[in-house]
């Protein structure tokens, strides 16, 4: 296969309209293993397919496009950047956007996110400030795509310190206050939001809110939005931002901004479509989980707060949605009693709702292997506090003890009684 494929270069070199020869090679390539791939094509002439996107046919750019994208993800970045200097940038400044985004963008940002070297030698060869302009471009989609792949930048700290140094953090804040008045800002609006809550995880909660308040702004707006993309990802993001202490106390500050977000995340929880109550719970559940040595008399009466917050029951609302008929609902609201579980107030309010424990080791609820494993992460939550075998006392705390011990996937072996003659 080796063969073929130098032989393929070779011969699409030679022709002027090579389609059928850069759908064997596109088969070919296609056919090998990345890891196999790498050997046989360093020592190619990629200029030869890259010199074949100067057209406007859009079946030899898809062709080549699939081609230089298995290709480009066989070899390294370092040596990309190396080789491929010349040809990377003719294909960032193409006219066709599936050759300037499917392909190159996310090689760029793949080079420069391996070292602060490689992410030098991408901004002086200007890779990055055509990346960085397209934040601003005309096209809403391809703006889209810019703030993904700025956002994949941002993973790594010299990406981070480059984005800053350049006024990008605060470009994508104006971007956000400036939404409002674009008609088209829902394509982009997410991926932006999105951008800031994964700074906030990789840098400070704190840091990132108190900076650029129109990122948080933002973010309690779409909460409310009645747009489901919208609510999605602002669920997804209090849910990030909330799974830290300090992102925590980030959100207690603003008051009844936050509260009246967590009443429609009660809401939300309680009905309408699924995928995004299954959020909706899951962004509940980081929002009041307390690890063990995170747990202060401040942040305990804080946890215990929101959970009121979303009910006047607010065990019987998690337990109600737990019983409907929805596999993926029922693993998330066990998950919010998992969150509950290690803390004294949660433990609490278990004993303290008729029924509960029994619904703990009922192990007919929840057939699915998802739902088992669910219910024995909850088991084990409560097993392993050091204040449960004191609030739920040893009755309870031997059996779920008992229950962890069977196993998530126990089932009790049924007496059967034959009686002679029987037919």
């Amino acid at each position: 296969m080796a063969a073929s494929i130098e032989s393929l270069f070779v011969e699409i070199a030679s022709l002027e309209e090579p389609i059928e020869e850069l759908q064997t090679l596109k088969t070919a390539v296609l056919s090998i293993p990345v890891s196999a791939l790498r050997d046989t094509v360093s020592g190619l002439r990629l200029e030869v397919i890259f010199s074949l996107l100067n057209t406007n046919d859009r079946e030899k750019i898809e062709l080549c496009v699939d081609i230089l994208g298995r290709i480009l993800l066989a070899l390294s970045p370092v040596h990309l950047a190396q080789n491929c200097r010349v040809e990377l940038q003719a294909g960032l400044k193409h006219p066709d956007d599936t050759v300037k985004i499917l392909a190159l963008t996310q090689l760029i940002v793949d080079i420069s996110s391996v070292s602060p070297v490689s992410l030098g030698y991408c901004a002086n060869s200007s890779f990055i400030s055509q990346l960085l302009g397209e934040l601003t471009g005309d096209d809403v989609l391809v703006r889209a795509t810019a703030i993904e792949m700025v956002t994949t930048l941002s993973h790594s700290q010299h990406g981070r310190q480059y984005l800053a140094q350049q006024g990008i953090m605060d470009k994508i804040s104006n971007m956000i206050t400036g939404a409002k008045s674009d008609p088209f800002s829902s394509f982009y609006l997410p991926g932006l939001v999105k951008f800031f809550g994964n700074l906030a995880i990789m840098d400070s909660p704190q840091h990132v809110c108190e900076t650029y308040p129109a990122f948080q702004n933002k973010v309690f707006e779409m909460a409310i939005d009645p747009d489901p993309v919208m609510t999605g990802v602002a669920l997804d993001t209090l849910g990030v931002l909330g799974s830290t202490v300090e992102g925590k106390q980030v959100l207690q500050k603003t008051g009844e901004k936050f509260n009246a977000v967590l009443k429609r995340m009660s809401k939300l929880a309680s009905g309408g479509a699924t995928e995004l109550r299954v959020r909706c719970l899951e962004a509940i559940s980081l929002l009041i989980t307390l690890q063990a040595e995170q747990q202060t008399e401040d942040l305990l009466v804080l946890t215990e707060s929101w959970f009121h917050l979303l009910s006047n029951q607010p065990m019987e609302m998690i337990r109600n949605i737990s019983t409907q008929p929805f596999p993926e609902l029922h693993c998330s609201a066990l998950r919010i009693f998992t969150a509950i579980a290690p803390q004294p107030w949660g433990q609490r309010l278990m004993i303290g709702t008729p029924g509960f424990m029994e619904f703990i080791v009922d192990r007919s609820t929840g057939p699915t292997k998802e739902a088992k494993d669910a219910k024995f992460e909850l088991v084990g939550a409560l097993v392993s506090s050091s204040t449960a075998a004191d609030i739920l006392g040893s009755q309870h705390y031997l059996r779920l003890r008992s229950y962890l011990r069977e196993g998530a996937y126990y089932v009790a072996a049924v007496a059967t009684v034959t009686t002679e003659g029987a037919d």
